[in-house]
């Protein structure tokens, strides 16, 4: 702010954060373990990275609702988790890979006010959990079949449910392997990442 005065972040404006990291976070990883064709995405700018953001219009839709709904739901406090699953093809349904980002409040009401620089520190957070889905093509075994992927969000069981959405099983993995990801923290929420996948030698 010009007058140097600082304010804890609203419970909307970490929504918001919380919200625009999920949108990027998922295309990252649709687009990095090529669940759509690279041609599909575009290239923009945001963390300080050069990612890519889908273009298909009806995979921009699908996503601008799911983000919409997951908004609402953050903002009346329901999301603990949100899952997006790669999953193989009809022929087999079986979960290749689970990538979780658990949601949790913080203590709002001991929360130091923030700062230019806290955003600054918060947006590096995110930057490095970006980072690491990127290099993650690195680790995470080949899926070497066409994939197609889900969104499961957990939420309480008083959340108000569109219904639109329906219910769905856990779609964990057999003999897997996890990966703990990075975190990041506003004053209002945090988000630890983590990724989880077949273990093909168990």
């Amino acid at each position: 702010m010009a007058d140097g005065a600082t304010s804890t972040i609203s419970l909307r404006g970490s929504v918001d954060l919380v919200q625009e990291f999920f949108e990027y976070a998922i295309n990252s990883i649709l687009y990095q373990r090529g669940i759509y064709p690279p041609e599909e995405f575009r290239r923009v700018a945001k963390y300080g990275l050069s990612m890519m953001v889908a273009s298909d219009d009806g995979l921009q839709t699908y996503l601008k609702k799911i983000l919409a709904q997951l908004k609402t739901w953050l903002e009346e406090g329901d999301v603990q988790r949100l899952v997006v699953v790669v999953v193989t093809g009809v022929e087999t349904n079986e979960t290749l890979e689970r990538w979780t980002f658990a949601v949790n409040a913080c203590d709002t009401e001991n929360a130091a006010p923030s700062t230019a620089g806290d955003i600054k520190a918060i947006t590096k957070q995110i930057q490095a959990i970006i980072r690491q889905i990127t290099a993650s093509v690195t680790f995470l075994p080949l899926l070497d079949e066409a994939c197609a992927f889900d969104l499961l969000v957990y939420t309480r069981k008083t959340a108000a449910v569109p219904g639109a959405w329906e219910d769905s099983d856990p779609k964990y993995i057999a003999d897997s392997q996890e990966v703990k990801l990075r975190s990041f923290t506003t004053s209002v929420h945090s988000v630890e990442a983590a990724v989880a996948y077949k273990d093909h030698d168990a």
